[in-house]
């Protein structure tokens, strides 16, 4: 093996060669990410609703149920009768007035001004700074007034008569199933009135 391999480099071969200097830690940077948001939000939303309502509701239900199940020689039978008599009457009105009066001021505000960034030291040589480096600066200002305002009137009337009567034979031999349902209504619905919705809205938005 050649001497030059193993025996140690004199003072005046070590002058000779060419090397840089590694920057210092804190220094050297692989990511420098540098993200600023400044987002500044003002909202407002009143919102105002009346609701004004007549109403008559009526609903008389009448059912009957009756079944055979696997049974052999029985009788189903379901009857069901039912009579009514409604009479619904409205004498009135239904007045909603909803009145909305806002004042919204939302002056603009200049939000402060980051402060500037601390210097970074550098040897000044190709291995100093940052090998990715990323500024993001977001400045946001909103302002959002959103006035709502609701008026609703109803006059109802309802009725709803409902009869049923059911009868079932199954897997049964020789059975009647008999289901009988009989209804008389008489229904009188009257309304003598108003139904008015009124809705008023001023809104001063300074923005």
């Amino acid at each position: 093996m050649p001497d030059r391999y193993t025996n140690p480099l004199t003072l005046a071969e070590l002058d000779a060669e060419d090397a840089t200097l590694l920057p210092a830690k804190e220094v050297l940077s692989l990511l420098n990410l540098n993200v600023d948001l400044d987002l500044v939000l003002d909202a407002a939303a009143p919102i105002d609703l009346a609701v004004a309502a007549n109403a008559n509701v009526a609903a008389p239900i009448d059912a009957a149920v009756s079944a055979n199940v696997l049974s052999a020689g029985s009788h189903a039978t379901a009857l069901t009768e039912q009579g009514a008599m409604i009479t619904h009457g409205i004498t009135g009105d239904a007045f909603a007035h909803s009145g909305h009066n806002s004042a919204i001021a939302q002056p603009a505000t200049t939000p402060a001004a980051p402060p500037p960034p601390e210097p970074v030291s550098t040897v000044g040589d190709a291995l100093s700074g940052d090998l990715l480096h990323v500024n993001v600066d977001v400045n946001a200002d909103l302002h959002l007034a959103a006035p709502i305002n609701g008026a609703v009137a109803a006059n109802a009337n309802v009725a709803a008569p409902i009869d049923a009567s059911v009868a079932a034979n199954i897997g049964s031999i020789a059975s009647d199933a008999v289901a009988v349902a009989h209804q008389e209504v008489i229904i009188s619905q009257t309304i003598n009135g108003d139904a008015t919705a009124l809705a008023d809205q001023v809104s001063d938005i300074t923005q």
